[in-house]
This record gives C-alpha cells, structure tokens and sequence, in this order.
C-alpha cells in the first residue's frame, strides 16, 4: 500500500508537470462539455458485411442523404438515416477484377474491392459515381427516379477515381465537367489534375516535377465563380488544397507544406505548347503555424469551403495537423478567397542553377501575363481563348507554376489548436444568433471518433463541447452538414451517424445556457428550459454569446444554497479523497471549511496536510486527524457564477470499529485506491495467463519432439520450367489444389512420381533466372507429408528453387531399425513391387 507521502509527492509531482504545460500552451482550447456514448442522442445506420461509410452527398432539396460504401450505395432519408428510400444499389468488383488485384499483390481483405469513393449529381435525372472497382476504377451513372445502376456502360475510371482506397481524392462536376485531383497509375506515383466528362475539353496537368512534388496529397476542392460581378470579365475558377514534399527549401526541416492549386474554367489548352495541359495551374503554399511557440501545421487534411452573400465573401478552413514531434497536434485555419488571389497575383519562384536554389523569378514576366485566366483585356488585344496565347507565355507557366508567396490564414494565426488530438474532418455552418449577429460554428471530427463543436467568437475560438460519437475508436473520415435542417452527418469505417448541430436539452439552468455560449441555444423564461433559438417566440429568450452575461437570468445567486452532506468517518492517519463534479470543464472548485473558504496557506492546521488536485478535481487530506473533523463543501465557479456541487461532513476518530468504513465510498470517489485494486488485478491476470501460456507450449513441445522422431526430411530437386501440363502452375493458389489430377503426380499403387525436368546444375552450373511468378531471394516453403502413400504437393511454390518435403514416414509398417538414411531409403524401394506403367526414366519413393 502507499504511503501518503509518497502519494502527496505523486500528486505535487503531476501537479507541477500539468501547470508548467499549461502555461506554455494557453492556446490550447479545452471543450466546455464533455458528452460520452452513452449520453449523446443520436440516429446511426449500417449494414451486417458493409463497411467504409465514406462518401457522403446530399440532396436537401429531396431529403436524401446519399451514402457510398464498400460497394454499396444507399438513399437514406434525411429525417431519419434508419429509414431507406430506395432499396440499395450493390456494386461489387467482378471475382476475376478481385483475382488479378490479389496477384498484383493488394490485400485480399481491405484494398480488393470497390470502395465508392465519388457520388455527386451529374443533372436533375442522374448521379454520377466512380469506384476503385479492386485497384480497376470505374465509373457510370446512377438512374434517380429507379434508384438503379447503369452496369453496361462503365467507364475508364483512371484519373477520376483512385486506385487505392486510402490515397486522398477530390472531385467536382461544374456544368456537366469533372474536375478531378487524384493519383493516376496503378502505383500512386502519377498525381494528377484533369477535366473530363460529357462534350467539354478534355486537359489534364503537365507530369512535371515542377508541377507536382512526390508523394501529393489531395484533400479537398472548390468552385468559385469569380466571373459573377466582375469588373474585368474574370473567369470563373477551380481551386484544390493538397499536401506534398517541399523542394524548394535548403534543408530538409519542410519535409512537407500545405497547397493551394488553381485553374481556370475556361482554360483550353494552348495551340502547339501545352497542347491539352493546363496553361492556368498555379500553386503557392499555404501557412498555418503558431509563431510565439515554434509550432508548424504543415499536413493538410481536409478543407471546407463556405460561401457568402458574393464570391468574394468565400471563406476556406482548414485541417491542419504537424508533421512531426511525439505530441499530437491540430490546428483549425482560416482563409480568406482575397488573400489567396493576391499570392497568385505576385512574383513566381524559380530554381537557379548556377545557386541551385529556389529564389523570387526577378527578370521580366511575359506578356500576357502567365496562369492568367482569360479576361477583357486579354479578349481586347487579340486572345479570346488559351489557343491563342503566345508560347513565350505557355512555356513561363509550364516552368513556373509555383508562387513565390504564401497565402496567410486570418489574424495570421490558428482560430483552434488542440494537443493531443489528430483532426480528420470538418464543416462549417453560419448561424445567427439571438442579436442577429452571424457566428460561423465548426464541426471538427478526430482520428479517435470524437467531435468537437467550437464557435468562432472572432478574437478567439469557443469550444462548446466535445461529443464521443462511436463506442468503438474509429476515426471520422467523411462530415457533411445540412444547413436547412441544422442536422450533421458523420461518416466512419463501421457506420453512418446522425445528430442535431445543437442539443439545448442539456443544459439544465438558466446560468449553464448562458455559459453555454451555443449561438444556436437560448433561455426560454416561460418554459424555464433552454432550448434552440427559432424566429417565433424570440422575445422570451436569453442568449450572451460574446460575454455570456449571467445577469440577465435574474436568479439569486446560488452560492447559498444548502445542500446534504455526506457523512464520512475515518480513522485517525487515514488519506480522505473528497471529490467535486463540477458541470463544466471551465469551472473552478472553490472549497470551504466549516464555511470558511479553504486556504491551507493561512490555515495552521491544514497547512501541510490538504491539497486540491485541479486534474481529479479531488481534495486529498492527508493524515487526518482531529483538527480535519468538520463540514466541507466545494462550489463551481465559473465567470463569475457560483453553484453549490458537493458537501461533506468529515469524522475523525480516534479508534475506527470494524463496522465503520476506513474511507470514503467508492461512489464518493476513493480514486486512487480504486486505481490501486484494478492495477493488482489486472497484474493477477496476467500473471496466470503466462502460467496457462507456459504449460500448453511445454506440452505442444513434447508432441512436437514424438512425432519429429517418425519424420525425414529429404531434398527433392524442382523443375526449373514446367514441360508438362502434369506440372502445377506457380501461380495456382491454394484454393485450385482440388482442380489437380493426382494420377499426374503418383503410381497406382500411389507412389510419388519424380518427374524429371531442368533442375539447376549442381556441379557449378549457372543459375536460371527467376520467373516473375517467384520471388527473388525466398525460400520455398515445406510441406508436411502425412502418409508415405501420398504426398500433397499444394503449398510448394515456385520453380526455380531447391525443396524440402518432409516425408512422414509412419509407423504402422514394421520395419528395420536403420540408422543410416541410405540403407532405410533402399529398404523402402524392395518394398515397391515392379509396375506395369513403370519407367525407366522415373522413380519413386
């Protein structure tokens, strides 16, 4: 058991660690309110046998939430995800498809099959959707009003579909064209951005190291119609945020930054340069850092587009994670449309040869302008179209098509960072509050199936609450948002789940609704409940958003209020843990003493024997003596805000009988101890199981050296190159050994047959080249022969390559008892009668 000093040590010790970590990390935000599994109300959907919920589309003007799964596609109602519309559409990979995917060496289990990985609406009659249809991408239309597949006129996916269900992706359809980011062979080393579909010109990017660094990235993309008011005559533009290797910098610290990639919509290609290619693509790095602590989010994950009342009011967030250090780290940036015109605006980056570095292009930029999309004054001077551009200016875009600036997230800093945590997914939803003032609210999904809800308070970030979606940890891989019916959509590995952007129920107080600072919930003083703001009975609600005034809910303050203790009585010298729940992350345990305010620091008696652990939110009295014996009570304080938790009354005695207990109640927290039991348990276990482990391998062991004593093991020579169609394939696997004649491989009397082929030279012959069935440099496996009649020859691979095959030689049949394995082999032999269909050229065993 431990003794109080060493746990008073323990504590002071987390104690210190936390507060010095706190205060190098005030940035870091912590949720107001912490929702578990088992509270959150929520709808959830998923099919036995189905997995990867990943692609979700919706389509508020119908109520349908489309879903693409592990080749399935479902059109579940948006009032209610349990509730299918049509009856799902089952697109799996054809078996042969699987096959060739499992011989060109993908998992059989998690990459051979047809993950929908894009479902997006073509027009008012049809879906078009593309899967990785087993590392084979396909894609074809989907019929609405039938709900049905078009199966006869898949196309060629490559390009607009990955091949690997877990490289990043992006796709948009604009007028009938597909814009797609993806990555375009087989092997994930092609990164491409192309436009396809219907009767529009087909372009692609160039394959250029220039344009695309290894190992790319895609997250997301956009669509901003820049052409809408324009006093140039701009043209509309597609945008795509992707991660990649940095090759511009001297050292290798940037081992990956943050893109943004833009092409123009009217973008043709040019007439002789860039004949079919991009004479728009443009890309320049994106920041999204915390200067004052040395912190760079370079890895983009995700990114969401919110639009606003004009083009120019168009917002990008970001997830941001950093690359590298022992602590998980997130951050949450923000992005203006303008800002990220100015950098496509400015000087380009070149690389020198003669410095062999990347430096700002400082000769003169050609004219018309490159990358540029075609405008009035382009049109004015003579090029209404890419065709028609110069090649002095297709070939500076072709080599030119980084920026040379950065595009800097707003207040040039994160809106949210949190430690200990990977962010995967986002969305954004604008809502005005109670005074009419809008509040962008973000959704943020977690590798760990957590959710955080934070509202954009503008100087700062405001974490409402943090929600556990799943049981089970499952990370968040897909979040879509319907701002009609405020409900939120999060798609994972094994389900679809559904939920309220805001459940008001909660809070159970005028005060806590307050606090809550939920732009969607207010106070409502005839229903005395806190509830989401609607545009009916505005007059009877409360809401402070940015300064959560308490006031207005004119209730008493609470610090008052009685409440019943809980009678503890303990011996003298034992250690009391007192806890206080407190409603909110944010509130501050404040203690009193027989209704005084706890000060130990003043308090000769409880000077060196009381200590308040803020992690636990516990009260450890040490030692407890006389002097301890009294009422304690703990109070949450938040803003300002007092409410009565917890009250307690302390007996110490002298002599504790048997009858009474030595602490606390387990329910009222006797953490440590509790902590204490489960680690000895826990080591119990585990220390029987070893002994279990350690007696079935030593009787495993013994039945291994018995039947070792029965067995040869003798080298049999394989053809190098199969001459007869007797010979099994090195390709076949396991499940075509019943397919093999038998009678190609024994005698009748079911002897093996050695059949004679090319075996390597053993007198210094050179070797043959392996075939590309086998793999270099592995041995061919051995193959446990349980009859001396019959030997199964199904898991001997390969060729090329000398083999072992145990022959279990039995011991049923008497025999001599030879100690040379010669003398027992010719035994064997005089045994074998001479057989009709024997020949010379063969023997057996």
């Amino acid at each position: 058991m431990l003794g109080p000093e060493v746990l008073a040590a323990g504590l002071w010790a987390v104690m210190a660690l936390l507060s010095t970590w706190t205060k190098a990390m005030e940035w870091n935000s912590v949720a107001r309110k912490t929702v578990h599994y088992k509270q959150l109300e929520a709808e959830r959907f998923s099919r036995p046998g189905i997995h990867n919920y990943k692609t979700l589309t919706l389509d508020e003007s119908e109520g349908v939430l489309f879903v693409g799964a592990q080749e399935a596609i479902f059109a579940l109602s948006l009032s209610s995800i349990t509730k299918e519309l049509k009856p799902a559409i089952f697109w799996e990979a054809p078996l042969e498809k699987k096959l060739e995917c499992i011989l060109k060496g993908k998992n059989n289990k998690t990459e051979c099959f047809n993950y929908i990985r894009f479902l997006q609406s073509y027009n008012a009659s049809h879906m078009y959707t593309c899967g990785t249809y087993a590392f084979q991408p396909k894609c074809t239309y989907i019929e609405l009003s039938s709900f049905t597949l078009d199966r006869f006129s898949l196309e060629d996916g490559k390009g607009k579909c990955p091949y690997d269900p877990s490289k990043g992706h992006s796709g948009l359809i604009v007028d009938g064209a597909l814009y797609s980011a993806t990555l375009n062979n087989f092997l994930g080393t092609e990164p491409v951005i192309l436009r396809n579909l219907g009767q529009h010109h087909a372009m692609k990017s160039e394959y250029l190291a220039s344009w695309f660094n290894a190992e790319p990235n895609f997250v997301g993309s956009a669509y901003v119609q820049e052409s809408v008011g324009s006093a140039t005559g701009d043209d509309d533009k597609i945008y795509f945020f992707f991660s990649e290797r940095a090759v511009e910098y001297d050292c290798y610290a940037e081992q990956a930054v943050a893109r943004v990639a833009r092409v123009c919509k009217g973008d043709v290609g040019g007439a002789r340069t860039l004949q079919k290619k991009w004479t728009s693509f443009l890309k320049a790095r994106m920041i999204c850092s915390v200067p004052e602590h040395q912190l760079h989010f370079n890895r983009v994950q995700a990114m969401y587009t919110l639009s606003g009342n004009t083009w120019r009011d168009t917002q990008f967030f970001g997830v941001f994670q950093a690359c590298c250090g022992e602590v998980s780290m997130s951050a949450i940036c923000q992005y203006t449309i303008e800002d990220v015109q100015k950098v496509f605006e400015g000087p380009y980056k070149e690389y020198r040869e003669q410095d062999q570095k990347w430096a700002q292009y400082s000769d003169q930029v050609p004219n018309p302008r490159p990358g540029a999309c075609i405008t009035d004054w382009h049109r004015e001077n003579g090029f209404h179209s890419s065709l028609e551009l110069p090649d002095s200016t297709l070939n500076f875009a072709k080599k030119h098509p980084l920026m040379d600036g950065y595009v800097l997230p707003r207040q040039h800093k994160p809106l949210l960072v949190k430690k200990e945590a990977n962010f995967t997914q986002l969305v954004v939803d604008r809502v005005r509050g109670l005074s009419g003032e809008p509040y962008d609210v973000l959704f943020i999904g977690t590798e760990n199936g957590w959710l955080y809800k934070a509202v954009n308070l503008g100087s700062r970030v405001h974490v409402v609450e943090e929600l556990q979606l799943f049981e089970h940890s499952h990370p968040i891989e897909s979040l879509t948002i319907s701002h009609k019916k405020k409900l939120l959509f999060a798609g994972s590995y094994s389900q679809v789940v559904q939920l309220s952007v805001a459940d008001c129920s909660k809070y159970h107080s005028c005060n806590d609704c307050i606090l809550a600072k939920d732009p969607y919930c207010a106070w409502n003083r005839n229903a005395s409940r806190c509830m989401q703001v609607n545009e009916h009975d505005r007059s009877l609600l409360i809401q402070d958003v940015m300064s959560s005034d308490t006031a207005l809910c004119n209730d008493p303050v609470q610090k008052t209020v009685r409440i019943t203790p809980k009678n503890i009585t303990v011996g003298m010298g034992t250690t009391v843990l007192l806890p206080c729940r407190l409603p909110s992350n944010l509130a501050l345990a404040r203690w009193t003493f027989n209704g005084k305010e706890l000060t130990p620091e003043r308090d000769a008696i409880l000077a060196d024997s009381v200590l308040y652990d803020s992690t636990l939110k516990v009260l450890l009295i040490l030692e407890a003596d006389i002097g301890h014996s009294g009422s304690y009570s703990c109070s949450s304080e938040e803003q300002g805000m007092w409410l009565v938790t917890e009250g307690y009354y302390l007996s110490v005695v002298a002599s504790l009988p048997l009858t009474l207990e030595a602490s606390a109640p387990l329910e009222n927290l006797g953490l440590m101890w509790m902590v204490v039991i489960a680690l000895g348990a826990v080591c119990l276990v585990l220390f029987l199981l070893v002994l279990y482990l350690r007696q079935k391998l030593k009787n495993e062991l013994e039945k291994s050296s018995k039947s070792i004593e029965s067995t040869l093991v003798y080298p049999v020579e394989l053809p190098k190159e199969p001459k007869s169609p007797d010979f099994i394939p090195s390709t076949m696997s396991d499940s075509d050994e019943k397919l093999w004649d038998p009678a190609s491989y024994y005698y009748s009397d079911g002897s093996l047959k050695i059949v004679p082929g090319h075996a390597v030279c053993q007198n210094g012959g050179s070797s043959p080249s392996p075939t590309s069935n086998g793999i270099p440099g592995q041995p061919i496996p051995t193959t446990a022969l349980h009859s001396p009649n019959r030997i199964n020859l199904g898991n001997i691979r390969g060729s090329n390559s000398n083999g072992y095959i145990r022959l279990n030689l039995g011991i049923a049949e008497e025999r001599p008892d030879y100690s040379d394995v010669t003398e027992e082999l010719r035994w064997k032999l005089k045994q074998r009668q001479a057989l009709p269909d024997s020949n010379p050229e063969e023997s057996s065993v």
